[in-house]
């Protein structure tokens, strides 16, 4: 299985902090977070990636290489100058990808089974699944109405009573998806999600066991005495 981690933003959340590192590469036990990723996605046999890399991205590829010594096989995909968002940067490597893939953002640390997504995923004929979490607006703004296993709503400006649940962090995509999205375009998941959506084409797998993020100060914070009882 290959595995997209979207790590080109400019993580304006953490301020001070990602002026000079990307994200990815913030230091938690003198290990960049990005390693964190790479070494529990391994454990879910994992070892394909491919990193979608824009701002300082060079730090990343300096560290990271081709992956040899991580014990996984590291491809990159660059967004260049003009911004692309996490999607426009994900059609920017559509090249690189196989016919069926995982994308995870890179500010998450998951605690889930990949390979019970995937099978998942394999046996309904649907274009994308995203994994979801019953948050009630705890570890962050809760943003999907899920119903009968089937996402039917995905939004941040127009939450509702009903939106329990939270992207979790990953979701798996064929490649016919990237047909939807044109090249060189700004374009965001919220606007990918809404369209499959829209052609109740987006399936929903709810993971019970939390997840943690580096997304804003706090989440880091948590996520820092996570790896400390580790």
């Amino acid at each position: 299985m290959q595995i997209v981690i979207l790590c080109g933003g400019l993580a304006t959340r953490l301020g001070n902090l990602t002026k000079k590192i990307p994200k990815s590469m913030v230091k938690i036990k003198n290990k960049p977070f990005l390693e964190y990723q790479i070494e529990n996605l391994k454990k879910h046999s994992l070892k394909d990636i491919v990193l979608c890399i824009g701002h300082l991205s060079e730090q990343i590829e300096n560290y990271f290489g081709n992956g040899d010594k991580f014990g996984v096989n590291i491809k990159y995909s660059y967004d260049g100058d003009k911004p692309l968002g996490p999607i426009g940067a994900l059609k920017n490597a559509e090249p690189l990808l196989e016919e069926i893939f995982f994308i995870m953002y890179g500010d998450s640390y998951l605690n889930v089974d990949f390979q019970k997504i995937n099978s998942y995923f394999t046996n309904h004929k649907k274009l994308g699944l995203m994994a979801v979490y019953k948050n009630s607006n705890k570890y962050d703004k809760s943003n999907l109405i899920v119903k009968n296993n089937m996402i039917f709503a995905y939004g941040e400006k127009e939450r509702t009573k009903d939106m329990i649940y939270i992207d979790y962090g990953t979701s798996i995509l064929k490649k016919k998806v990237l047909d939807f999205i044109p090249k060189n375009t700004f374009y965001t998941t919220g606007k990918l999600f809404s369209n499959l959506i829209s052609k109740k084409e987006l399936l929903a797998f709810e993971v019970k066991e939390r997840f943690y993020h580096i997304g804003n100060p706090d989440a880091l914070r948590e996520f820092r005495n996570f790896i400390e009882t580790q």
